[in-house]
């Protein structure tokens, strides 16, 4: 076939084949190939630069270990195409017949091995540094449960649990209110709260089942397993709001325990820091106050919905052969209230029933109870007091 001929025909299959797929070529293509870095931020096909050193490294690494895959695979196409036009039948070129060409097999073993070995050696760097966890300003650890997160600052006498927010947990139930979420199933009601310029160790383990802490934005990813102690660190760059979550498969609701990390200039974190000391010294304080009906249910309410509506279901009716309903409950309405708290302080061994009496203080487990006695279908009519469950543990 005369050259003209082929490349006219070859021309003629391409065009054939973008009418096939209609206007897409008009429609999608031309824009996407006129403005390429606007089309990668739209669509995410690139990882983010992020807001720490530990996630500009990876960014980097990253990059270059593209551009060498580019490099390599125009090399190797680049050849297969210039073989396929020039070397073809069709303009008479003929096959070399050869077997074990030692030049080929040295060639093609050694370029391959120097090339694995300049891209291990940045690699190397990288994974250094990520272990390099010495010398922090502060430590964090960071605990998962079945399906929130305990924080707890080292450093300082703070420490609360962070679940998905009520905001979130309502839009669930809310097609309308779902579709205008801006960070649906990422916002949380008590975020992680960090100060920006200072090198952060985060411990990472488990109460119950495997977790894993990611947030994008920091380069951070690390499983938090039962009994194990994992490390990573940051140093946050930028203020702001960061937005992870659990990356770990760990049960029924593992796609709603969201991660939310606001970093803060040093003079508001440790403005921060002073007003939660003071405000869990209080909420300590009054954990052992007595408390009226009224007070135990308004704050039983907020505490059943963030700890025990996940299993439980927002009105007691629990999962049928899952997770027991509160509803009904032979339990929930004996007038002894001995089974109710035990069960609430120390779980149920053997079920997803967790234990809240590390996570909880008295005066919420206290009032929890008196909800779920008084409500959810149940009017038994038993009052707890933080004093009762003070004296049961």
């Amino acid at each position: 076939m005369p050259k003209n001929t082929f490349y006219r025909q070859l021309s003629i299959a391409v065009v054939a084949m973008f009418k096939r797929v209609s206007n897409f070529h008009k429609v999608y293509l031309l824009p996407f190939l006129l403005t390429p870095q606007l089309a990668f931020a739209e669509l995410g096909l690139n990882l983010p630069e992020g807001v720490t050193s530990v996630s500009r490294d990876i960014y980097s690494l990253h990059m270059l270990i593209f551009w060498i895959c580019v490099a390599i695979a125009v090399l190797v196409f680049g050849a297969m195409i210039w073989s396929m036009i020039f070397h073809r039948k069709s303009r008479g070129a003929v096959a070399s017949n050869f077997h074990e060409s030692t030049k080929i097999e040295l060639a093609w073993t050694i370029i391959p091995f120097i090339i694995l070995v300049l891209m291990a050696i940045p690699a190397t760097k990288v994974m250094v540094a990520l272990e390099k966890t010495d010398e922090a300003d502060m430590t964090v650890k960071i605990t998962g449960y079945q399906w929130k997160w305990q924080y707890e600052y080292l450093d300082n006498d703070v420490s609360f649990f962070s679940n998905l927010s009520e905001k979130n947990r309502k839009e669930m139930e809310d097609p309308e209110a779902r579709a205008k979420a801006e960070n649906y199933l990422l916002e949380v009601d008590n975020p992680l709260v960090l100060p920006v310029g200072k090198k952060i160790r985060f411990l990472m383990t488990s109460n119950d089942v495997i977790h894993s802490w990611w947030v994008r934005d920091f380069g951070v990813k690390q499983d938090a397993n039962p009994g194990y102690i994992n490390d990573a660190w940051a140093t946050i760059e930028e203020p702001g709001t960061y937005r992870g979550q659990c990356t770990e498969l760990c049960g029924k609701d593992h796609g709603f325990m969201p991660v939310v990390v606001v970093a803060k200039p040093q003079a508001e974190y440790d403005a921060w820091v002073v007003e939660q000391e003071a405000k869990q010294k209080a909420e300590a304080e009054a954990a052992s106050q007595t408390k009226t009906e009224e007070e135990l249910m308004v704050q039983g309410q907020k505490v059943y919905s963030g700890n025990c509506a996940a299993c439980h279901g927002a009105t007691g009716a629990g999962v049928p052969g899952v997770f027991p309903a509160i509803t009904g409950s032979s339990i929930v309405n004996n007038p002894d209230t001995t089974d109710h708290i035990n069960i609430l302080l120390n779980g149920v061994a053997g079920s997803a029933m967790q234990a809240f009496g590390k996570q909880l203080n008295d005066g919420d487990i206290a009032s929890v109870i008196t909800y779920q006695r008084n409500a959810l279908g149940n009017s038994e009519g038993t009052i707890v007091q933080p004093t009762d469950i003070k004296a049961a543990r």
